[in-house]
């Protein structure tokens, strides 16, 4: 195995939380262009339990595989070629998505262009909430759909990881935002920026809502129709992106109704992640986790978290 070893989150085979174990994994060594960091704390995300239960990504992955993307930590090591960070530096990132990361472990590696320094005004539990679910929400606001002021956008399980940074993103970009979450979280959204809320265990957004320039649709068909229902809502010409994917026959319906729509998958992007952090430390954007784990806790984390009631984020802690 090598003279460095570490402690990592190791799956052998898909299934449920009872597959997550800890177990000791060669610590990985940085190649040209490359840094190791060595992990403080890395966030959950809904990717890592379908990609644990071998849905979606997993097709991508070879087992044993090291699950998690969101990593905030210290770099240890830089390899040549690496100009623009150097041992020391806190940082945080997402890397290597789709293709495996190894976030659930002590060190990671990856290039360093796809980390940015971690907004200076969080510690590294919250850094590590933000990097997939902030990316999520910064790609499709900013870069997919290139919201603008006073567009009307519908944004559907506004109170989760990704759906409170969309919130925050088309608020700052002056949009009106239009929110779905239980009656629970919707004095927390107005906060965040949402001019209106919508309770989805009462209300169909479809019958109170219209004239919509954009829906980030976090939801998806296979969840009570979401997607097919935002395109009742979109304005002529208007934009629904449908995170979860975009079915053939959801295609043939946008084009019927006279809208538009697009799948969209996350990347890495150290740039966007460095604009972020701007945003957090300007104190334009807010970061919410709701609960940390240790390591040794990862399955009951994932169990906490399918269970699709969490306030922002959770969060694994790494370090010693």
């Amino acid at each position: 195995m090598g003279e460095y070893t570490m402690r990592a989150v190791t799956i052998r085979e898909f299934g449920g939380p009872e597959v997550l174990t800890v177990e000791r994994a060669a610590r990985p060594e940085p190649l040209p262009t490359e840094v190791l960091v060595r992990v403080h704390a890395a966030g959950i995300n809904p990717v890592d339990w379908k990609t644990r239960e071998g849905q979606g990504v997993a097709g991508l992955q070879t087992l044993p595989l090291i699950l998690g993307w969101d990593v905030s930590g210290v770099v240890e090591q830089v390899g040549f070629g690496v100009t623009t960070l150097k041992a020391g530096d806190e940082v945080y990132g997402m890397p290597w998505f789709p293709r495996t990361a190894g976030g659930y472990a002590e060190y990671v590696t990856a290039p360093a262009r796809q980390w940015a320094r971690k907004p200076a005004t969080l510690d590294h539990v919250h850094a590590a909430a933000v990097p997939l679910a902030a990316l999520t929400a910064w790609q499709t606001v900013v870069d997919t759909a290139h919201v603008q002021a006073d567009q009307r956008v519908l944004i559907t399980a506004a109170a989760g990881g990704v759906g409170h940074f969309a919130v925050q993103f088309a608020r700052h970009l002056g949009a009106h935002v239009i929110a779905t979450a239980s009656a629970a979280r919707h004095p927390w959204l107005k906060e965040l920026g949402a001019a209106e809320t919508i309770d989805y265990t009462t209300t169909g957004f479809e019958d109170v809502v219209g004239d919509v320039d954009v829906v980030i649709d976090l939801v998806g068909d296979a969840h009570d129709q979401s997607s097919t229902r935002s395109l009742k809502v979109l304005r002529p010409g208007g934009l629904l992106v449908a995170v979860p994917g975009v079915a053939p026959e959801l295609a043939r319906a946008a084009e019927a109704d006279g809208v538009r729509v697009t799948p969209y998958l996350v990347e890495p992007d150290g740039a966007a992640l460095a604009m972020i952090a701007d945003l957090i430390d300007e104190g334009e954007v807010a970061v919410a986790v709701e609960k940390t784990f240790p390591l040794e806790q990862t399955g009951t984390a994932h169990t906490h978290g399918e269970a699709g009631r969490t306030r922002g984020k959770l969060v694994l802690t790494v370090a010693n």
